[in-house]
């Protein structure tokens, strides 16, 4: 970015944005890790990136635009070479009265701009200023379909074979890491090879390619991975690490047999990428504050509960981000260690010495540590350390696996955990699950009629609605005839799935004085549940809902994740 740190701090000084003593503290997490200021701020959680991108807007005197949420349409965006486009940060996004609308990272770049104008017929220009990960978006555009790259590599290995089956892994990679892939399966079919993305924890079918090179590509990879390259007939884990520009990849490769040869699953797990903030995965300012106020305290659990897949980890990596200063010593025990946090001891769990959640665990308490993240709770040893941990002054993070938030302390009962200690130690449960955001690109608005028949007008949405408890929908609908719902029509920006990008839905217990009484008289799950409502707490439903009438999600992915 043109704006160098010392002048984002006066203008943050300026406006006022954040109090002097948290922008001395962004400005010395910047130094301590090697940040810009802006990461640093992002990445700690003081500002989200558009609160950052609208800082620097002011101090250029520009509009701010978040290109997250801007439909370019195709012939527009080629006015300008991709090279060029990342060069100088900067990408046409629309043209209204004549007038050509650009966002930059770079606003210098003038004559850029004008010729921008000129190319188009526009009788002049508009500068709008977006973030690097804005223009970063809409750079993503560029990319060709994969099948067609294929295809074309394919057909050029055909006339020279030096090193196609190279340059199509490293296409895989690469088409996966843009389209936010979250695993790569590589699938053997009877004549033909399917690879396919996990994309907003749905699987696309990407690429198809001949059955004759599918061993070729799997030996690529194994030999990448370390793996034997002899070996067919048994499973074989192992991991290895890509480099796309700026950014570090590590892939955990799988790899089994199966009737139509070996089958390939990679996760894509980014070094050093910006991670959510709190702000950004979707909690509610009410549970954002119970949060807080959990971590806030010196010691007890903060347990995060969900499925796998449920954005659990990210949950406590951006808790762990927030604690993570010099003046307190952090220690992670995990399986994997997914992403590395600097200034945080993380270690990863080894069956092979013995090294488990337990033993590790029990070492790391003698390593004088202020906070603990425990990958997982899973077992009775486990659970009994971490108790033991956050009852003698440490702050221990972790998750379990339980359908909601209520149902975590019964769990922890039954791994032989006195429920007194339970009461006790617990600070805060906080359990999520994901859902896929409308796609920006393509949302549109559609009417839900309250008749006496019921909900009419969308039948899938209008079901969901009918299937809800009538006191539900009350509470958030209130006693309207009519509801404003969303959904996205699909567009190539979504692979025609209406849907793009994920967001969390929670429920937040705070075990207060009233709930630990129950908790500690082996109360049922249902009055637990009762007395945490009371407390102010909200369901994943109600949260869920919510999220609904605010145009970010649809009813159907409430009614997919959640019991209605």
């Amino acid at each position: 970015m043109t704006l160098t740190d010392d002048e984002l701090a006066k203008v943050l000084e300026h406006l006022k944005y954040l109090p002097p003593a948290k922008l001395a503290s962004a400005q010395a997490d910047a130094k301590l890790e090697e940040l810009s200021l802006s990461d640093a701020l992002v990445q700690h959680d003081y500002l989200s990136e558009d609160e950052v991108g609208k800082v620097m807007a002011f101090h250029y005197q520009l509009p701010y635009v978040s290109l997250t949420s801007v439909n370019i349409a195709d012939p527009l965006l080629r006015l300008i070479p991709e090279q060029v486009a990342s060069q100088f940060q900067t990408v046409p996004f629309k043209i209204t009265d004549n007038s050509m609308h650009i966002a930059t990272n770079n606003p210098t770049a003038t004559d850029l701009f004008g010729m921008l104008a000129k190319k188009a017929g526009a009788a002049d220009y508009k500068v709008s200023f977006a973030t690097e990960a804005g223009i970063a978006a809409a750079l993503h555009l560029y990319k060709q379909q994969l099948q067609g790259v294929f295809d074309a590599l394919l057909a050029q290995s055909k006339r020279n074979a030096t090193e196609p089956i190279a340059k199509l892994v490293d296409k895989l990679f690469e088409y996966a890491y843009d389209a936010r892939a979250s695993d790569l399966h590589i699938e053997p079919l009877r004549e033909k090879t399917v690879v396919r993305f996990r994309i907003d924890g749905v699987l696309h079918d990407e690429v198809f390619f001949p059955k004759k090179i599918h061993d070729q590509i799997v030996s690529r990879l194994k030999v990448l991975a370390r793996l034997r390259t002899d070996e067919h007939l048994s499973a074989q884990d192992g991991r290895l690490h890509v480099t796309l520009g700026s950014e570090q990849l590590t892939v955990r490769v799988s790899i089994v047999p199966n009737v139509m040869g070996e089958k390939v699953v990679m996760r894509l797990l980014a070094k050093h990428s910006r991670q959510f903030s709190l702000t950004d995965l979707g909690m509610s300012d009410s549970d954002l504050k119970q949060v807080r106020t959990g971590f806030a305290r010196p010691f007890g659990m903060i347990l995060s509960t969900g499925p796998t897949g449920s954005g659990k980890t990210t949950s406590m990596y951006a808790i762990l981000k927030i604690l993570n200063t010099r003046e307190r010593n952090i220690a992670t025990i995990e399986d994997p260690v997914e992403y590395e946090l600097d200034g945080i001891n993380q270690i990863q769990v080894n069956a092979k010495t013995n090294l488990t959640f337990s033993e590790g665990l029990r070492s790391l308490l003698r390593q004088d540590p202020d906070v603990l993240f425990v990958g997982e709770i899973r077992d009775q040893d486990t659970a009994s350390i971490a108790v033991n941990a956050a009852m003698t002054g440490h702050l221990v993070l972790s998750t379990m696996h339980t359908n909601d938030a209520v149902t975590t302390l019964p769990r922890l009962v039954d791994m032989q955990i006195e429920p007194f200690l339970a009461a006790s130690t617990v600070n805060v449960i906080v359990a999520q699950r994901l859902v896929r955001k409308i796609c920006s690109h393509c949302k549109s608005s559609l009417e839900l009629k309250r008749t006496s028949k019921g909900w009419l007008g969308d039948a899938a949405q209008a079901a969901v609605l009918n299937a809800l408890n009538p006191v539900v929908i009350d509470k958030h609908f209130g006693k309207k005839a009519s509801v404003r719902v969303y959904r996205g029509t699909g567009c190539s920006a979504c692979h025609d799935t209406g849907y793009q990008g994920r967001i969390g839905i929670f429920e937040v217990l705070e075990v207060t004085p009233k709930l630990a009484q129950l908790i500690s008289a082996r109360a049922d799950t249902d009055s637990l549940l009762a007395q945490a409502v009371a407390d102010g707490m909200e369901t994943m439903l109600d949260d869920g809902l919510e999220k609904v009438l605010s145009g970010e999600t649809t009813l159907l992915e409430i009614l997919r994740v959640t019991e209605v």
